[in-house]
């Protein structure tokens, strides 16, 4: 939602309500997401951020609808597809979570705790969930960014790879 996104903070704060742990969770937007985010339309009426093309709410299929057709579209290029590496199968949204936490584990020195405030999962442990008040928002700004970062070099040098192999 719109109202969610403070532009100038570089912030979107989700509310409780919309959090399975029931507690606002606030993500700090890389300036990658803050340049996409500012060339996106308003809709007059509409305060979703990216409504669907009908109007209203996107479906939770539509996003593993599109990585489905984004798959296949490789794979007719004669790519190698979107597929998990361990088990080859298709990637699917829930994946980009997980590939987040190995990005975090494996190629950086950010601490593990930092990984699971970003992706908002519970502290398992009673103790350290009774003392954890903060939510390192400062801290996991630059992670976000550097995770953009990432993504972008990744894909670039995913989308050489392919012209090259195709040409």
């Amino acid at each position: 939602m719109w109202e969610e996104i403070d532009l100038d903070r570089a912030l979107w704060i989700i509310p409780a309500v919309r959090m399975k742990m029931k507690r606002d969770h606030r993500v700090p937007l890389s300036p990658a997401a803050l340049a996409l985010i500012t060339t996106l339309p308003r809709l007059a009426a509409n305060p979703l951020v990216f409504p669907a093309p009908r109007g209203g709410q996107l479906s939770d299929m539509t996003l593993s609808a599109t990585m489905k057709r984004m798959n296949t579209a490789d794979l007719e290029k004669g790519g190698l597809g979107y597929t998990d590496s361990t088990n080859k199968r298709p990637a699917v949204p829930h994946g980009l979570r997980s590939t987040f936490r190995d990005w975090v584990a494996e190629r950086t020195t950010y601490p593990g705790e930092m990984a699971e405030v970003a992706l908002a999962h519970q502290i398992s442990n009673a103790v350290e969930a009774a003392y954890r008040r903060g939510d390192m928002v400062e801290r996991r700004r630059q992670m976000m960014s550097d995770w953009a970062d990432y993504l972008m070099v990744t894909e670039v040098g995913r989308n050489t790879h392919f012209h090259q192999v195709s040409a």
